[in-house]
């Protein structure tokens, strides 16, 4: 009994005490807000089209939709081509400044909004990796997914140096700022009705931009640390929790992916990769698809290892080795689909859900590399900025001549 006591309080103290996985959780930032991004870019030419006024799934097939399930869209709040221009800028904006860890707390929040107002406003639209994005924007709210590789960090540890070097800190405006702008648009769109329908996001909506003010009083006002302590604890709870439901995400899709494939003739058979291999729509490299279809074997193997990964994956969850090797074999497998099948943003979708169970000590290297490589880089730049003159070279045709100006 002592010792299930010892490890309920050390469980309870490890998800208090701190935030966990905070590599994980970066890489996810990253990895989704870059997917988001690449997709947005992309489709820029296309935008009206698939999210816009001139799109199949017109302005009013959508307000039908948008009545009956009560999703949220800002598309819906105004008609009009500028209404859909800016929104579309703003979801592009929102996945640069989330990427790059900029105020990751309200970036969330909007990367968030931008997603669920262009996809809701046109629910065909996507290969299954909006999906994942869909559910996993909601998430990254409940994160601190700015712990590391961010320009939040990054501005948190200069505010510590210059304290400890007895420095003035300049006080955070642009939060405050930012916070009062959201503030009077949340509450100009609720007052307006615009919030009608569904009340999830909403409530997310205002306890995101609650939890701030909340903060930031008992910071201010509270005589003593309790208070402060407790707020802390809230947030890791909240975060660790959220974490637990992404890698629980993870784990339900492959598992019920591979279930499915199991009821399946041709997955039985062993013969279900060869069909979408020549497909017109899934095949832009027509060559690769037949040189891998060609041998009956290979296509048998992937067809057999695709659902033995996915069945067998939440089961090595508690054996680091085996997790990491099927792991590893799933994000291969993503990569070969990006290319072969031409899905690179269901593919980048999967691969970013898929990091959140990559080891700590993989991903501190690859930051390392990272960190090295910039500096590099940087160094390189600060050399061809002053540049050098270089030594006059010696001309091997007058080696009389190279001999006396080397003992001048």
């Amino acid at each position: 009994m002592n010792r299930f006591a010892l490890a309920v309080s050390s469980a309870i103290a490890r998800v208090t005490e701190s935030a966990l996985g905070p590599y994980q959780t970066a890489v996810i930032r990253i990895g989704f807000s870059a997917t988001w991004l690449l997709f947005l870019l992309r489709e820029f030419p296309h935008r009206r089209e698939l999210y816009g006024p001139d799109g199949p799934w017109d302005f009013d097939l959508a307000q039908q939709l948008i009545g009956t399930n009560g999703s949220f869209t800002a598309l819906m709040w105004f008609g009009g081509g500028i209404w859909f221009e800016t929104v579309y800028v703003f979801a592009v904006l929102t996945a640069v400044l989330l990427l790059v860890g900029w105020r990751t707390r309200a970036m969330s929040v909007l990367f968030m909004v931008g997603v669920l107002s262009l996809q809701n406003r046109s629910i065909f639209m996507g290969d299954g990796g909006d999906n994942v994005l869909h559910l996993m924007c909601v998430y990254l709210v409940f994160t601190r997914c700015g712990q590391v590789w961010s320009l939040d960090e990054r501005r948190a540890r200069r505010a510590r140096e210059a304290h400890a070097r007895g420095e003035r800190v300049v006080p955070d405006r642009v939060g405050p700022a930012l916070w009062s702008v959201s503030g009077f648009v949340l509450v100009a769109v609720t007052a307006a009705g615009r919030l009608d329908g569904d009340l999830t996001v909403p409530l997310i909506l205002w306890i995101s931009w609650l939890a701030p003010a909340v903060w930031w009083i008992v910071g201010r006002r509270a005589r003593t640390a309790e208070p402060r302590i407790l707020l802390d604890v809230i947030g890791n709870v909240v975060h660790n929790g959220a974490l637990l439901v992404i890698m629980a995400e993870a784990c339900l899709i492959y598992a019920t992916a591979g279930w499915y494939k199991i009821q399946g003739s041709r997955w039985q058979d062993g013969t279900a990769v060869y069909y979408p291999l020549h497909l017109d729509y899934f095949s832009p490299w027509p060559a690769l698809a037949d040189v891998l279809s060609s041998s009956g074997t290979m296509v048998m193997l992937i067809t057999y290892g695709t659902v033995v990964v996915q069945v067998a994956f939440p089961f090595t969850l508690f054996n680091r080795r085996v997790k990491n090797v099927l792991l590893a074999a799933m994000i291969t497998e993503h990569a070969v689909i990006a290319v072969v099948l031409g899905l690179p943003f269901f593919s980048l979708a999967m691969i970013a859900a898929d990091a959140v169970f990559l080891p700590t000590s993989f991903l501190r290297r690859l930051g390392d590399l990272a960190a090295r490589a910039r500096g590099r880089l940087a160094g390189l730049v600060r050399r061809g900025d002053y540049p050098v003159k270089p030594p006059a070279p010696r001309s091997p045709e007058n080696p009389e001549h190279a001999h006396v100006g080397s003992s001048a």
